[in-house]
């Protein structure tokens, strides 16, 4: 079975399953080498599926017997060097065959066991996808914010939890935030992971697109993209895509209202640009773009998808850009209370690739901004060091000086630049993911030891797991 958006083929050829405990899982990343050091949390998901089958994976309550044995998984993961404890409430999580990840309505009983469970061991956090997040429920977060208040009043350990501008309810987040500093000037430790930019996906021929699964589309599947965009410049083809396409997002937006917030809402799709651009304004959305050109906004997204051969993507903003500029992200990110956090470059690897968050910290944020005030760089090199580090734990690393581990980025800060992501085939069984490349970066070091010199890696494996 896959995991998000990597295909189970993937995994099945790419990993080695040595382990079934947790320490034998941490064991096991011990024995690997890494381009930077690794560290892992203990996830709710897995745990509750295998205490409790496939009960816990449909979300049913648990026993008293099943909630202890669940702790002390936990708490031999932590000894053992887990970071922490992490759990997902959002129903945006959701496993392959559709439904809600294990423990998303976990009971408060469960929750706050687990968090005892972290904290007996004097080590690790707990870190929480809270429910509501993405503005599915407004009404969630307040409850959300409730609990993990109060369960901060009985553990020592941090609690740290996303915290995204949404659409349904985009000035909310103040208030939470307000909660959170005021429980930390008491000393309890509820800290919110704010994002470097706004949270969406990609769309391209590259990766995912509208058109993706219409009937005319599937001769063009085998195709790369440079020779999808030019079979698309056929005007018969290109009718046939735009309706099919119109046709199965009705009947999808009559099962499911909320798919219109992917399929239809062309005023939050951006074209990224190159160089990319992930504060765009209001003029390079798809509808207005159409809405200039006087035609069609499913012809104006047909004709972006086609720029640059098909290399080219559009952005769509979900989270983080409920007003159209980057003002709520920049008051988040220069809050005392909150730490940079959320960044998906993972597992959804066909339509977001979010690891490059620290770069866009360096030359957006530092640098290039024009839409509004920026930060010091000093604090944007801050936030994505010593601030994190000091948060999960990392006593030897997070500032430059004697002692301290030698992990340092050489940066021409005049030169870097962020391009534009593309598509690669590099994962097991023919697998693919989108990267996105920087320039810049004279070399990495790690450990002492240069894993990158001129933005190329120089084949050293220097990265380590590092234990709690």
């Amino acid at each position: 079975e896959g995991v998000e958006d990597i295909p189970g083929a993937a995994l099945a050829e790419g990993m080695q399953w040595e382990w079934e405990s947790f320490p034998e899982y941490l064991d096991a990343l011990d024995r690997r080498r890494f381009a930077v050091d690794v560290s892992a949390l203990v996830a709710h998901g897995p745990v509750r599926a295998y205490v409790m089958g496939e009960r816990g994976a449909r979300n049913e309550p648990a026993t008293p017997a099943e909630i202890d044995r669940m702790a002390q998984i936990v708490a031999e993961a932590v000894r053992a060097g887990a970071k922490g404890f992490s759990t997902s409430r959002t129903i945006a999580h959701r496993a392959m065959d559709g439904e809600p990840v294990p423990g998303t309505f976990a009971a408060e009983d469960e929750l706050f066991a687990l968090a005892r469970a972290v904290d007996s061991t004097g080590k690790g956090l707990v870190e929480v996808a809270p429910a509501g997040v993405a503005g599915e429920d407004i009404v969630a977060p307040e409850r959300e914010m409730e609990w993990m208040l109060r369960l901060s009043k009985q553990i020592s350990r941090p609690i740290t939890w996303l915290m995204l501008q949404n659409l349904a309810a985009p000035d909310d987040w103040r208030q939470f935030m307000s909660l959170s500093a005021q429980a930390q000037s008491e000393g309890h430790l509820v800290i919110p992971q704010v994002a470097g930019r706004p949270f969406g996906v990609l769309f391209g021929l590259q990766g995912r697109h509208r058109f993706r699964d219409c009937p005319s589309f599937a001769p063009l599947l085998a195709l790369d993209h440079r020779a999808q965009a030019a079979a698309m410049r056929s005007g018969e083809l290109r009718a046939a895509l735009i309706a099919e396409a119109a046709r199965m997002e009705a009947a999808a937006i009559a099962d499911n209202p909320v798919a219109a917030l992917m399929l239809r809402a062309f005023d939050r799709l951006y074209v990224l640009g190159d160089p990319v651009d992930y504060e765009p304004t209001q003029a390079d959305s798809i509808a207005a773009r159409a809405a200039a050109r006087g035609v069609d906004p499913a012809d104006e997204y047909y004709d972006r998808l086609l720029d640059r051969d098909g290399s080219a993507f559009m952005l769509m903003t979900f989270l983080g850009y409920s007003h159209g500029n980057g003002d709520a992200l920049y008051e988040m990110l220069n809050h005392p209370a909150a730490v940079l956090g959320l960044a998906d470059g993972g597992a959804h690897s066909n339509f977001i690739c979010d690891a490059s968050t620290p770069t866009w910290m360096l030359t957006h944020w530092a640098r290039d901004r024009t839409r509004g005030p920026r930060l010091e760089l000093p604090y944007a090199v801050k936030k994505m060091t010593s601030d994190t580090a000091r948060l999960f734990d990392f006593h030897d690393r997070g500032i430059v000086a004697p002692g301290m581990k030698a992990d340092l980025n050489v940066i021409d800060f005049d030169a870097l630049r962020l391009h534009e992501p593309k598509l690669v085939h590099d994962l097991p069984a023919g697998g693919s993911r989108l990267v996105q490349p920087a320039s810049g970066y004279a070399a990495t070091i790690v450990s002492g030891v240069v894993s990158r010199a001129d933005d190329e890696f120089t084949g050293e494996l220097p990265g380590r797991l590092v234990r709690s």
